[in-house]
């Protein structure tokens, strides 16, 4: 062979070489994946869209328990109040708080002793007993607060006689009794001065009795144990 002819063979040799070369790289290229399959970026669409409503879903759980929990503090205020509420009520019916309001003005003393009275001075017209009728005479006629010479009326108090004195909430009292009642005037007025009632069953006796309206009393709060 010549060596024309080698040269011809030799370069026929590369040409096929490269050509067998080039060939398997363009099946492997075709072959690999081109990015992410169509497959998967789906199954990641789903995904995302199933994590936009499970956000969704949790916004509006977030929005739901604010609002259970705004309702919670507001019946939890409410009740707060309630409680005070009942708790003024409570102190009001003991007795501890002052009450400032209309109510009525009953005074009792005993006649005047004076020179030319029958009565001698160890003679008492007025008893603890009277105190209790005018009291209760009061509570009946829609009182709210009472008191006798600045001793404030309550559910343990006791009005009993202790000669020469009265004695209300183991406190001596005198003569002129002052009897405060806080409640509509008219109404008390009336529960004390029917015809045949209390005040002229009192001014029978010999009682000195004045009683006066007012559109406003101060009646203290208790001051005992």
């Amino acid at each position: 062979m010549t060596g024309k002819t080698t040269g011809y063979v030799s370069i026929m040799l590369v040409a096929l070489i490269l050509g067998m070369m080039l060939a398997v790289q363009f099946r492997v290229v075709n072959r690999a994946p081109a990015g992410i399959s169509t497959d998967r970026a789906q199954e990641v669409v789903d995904e995302l869209k199933q994590i936009d409503r499970e956000r969704e879903s949790l916004h509006k759980e977030i929005s739901d328990l604010n609002y259970k929990l705004e309702q919670v503090n507001q019946g939890k205020n409410e009740a707060i109040l309630a409680l005070k509420s009942e708790l003024e009520k409570t102190r009001m019916s003991a007795g501890l708080l002052t009450v400032t309001g209309p109510g009525l003005e009953v005074v009792l003393d005993n006649p005047d002793k004076g020179e030319g009275s029958r009565l001698s001075p160890g003679v008492f017209i007025i008893y603890a007993e009277d105190l209790l009728k005018v009291v209760n005479e009061l509570w009946g006629g829609g009182a709210e607060a009472i008191s006798i010479n600045s001793q404030r009326i309550v559910a343990t108090t006791e009005i009993r006689l202790a000669a020469p004195f009265i004695n209300i909430n183991t406190k001596r009292v005198v003569p002129p009794y002052q009897v405060l009642a806080i409640g509509d005037p008219d109404t008390l007025a009336n529960a004390l001065e029917l015809p045949g009632g209390l005040g002229e069953y009192l001014r029978d006796l010999g009682i000195e009795i004045t009683v006066e309206k007012h559109q406003e009393l101060t009646v203290p709060a208790f001051t005992g144990n």
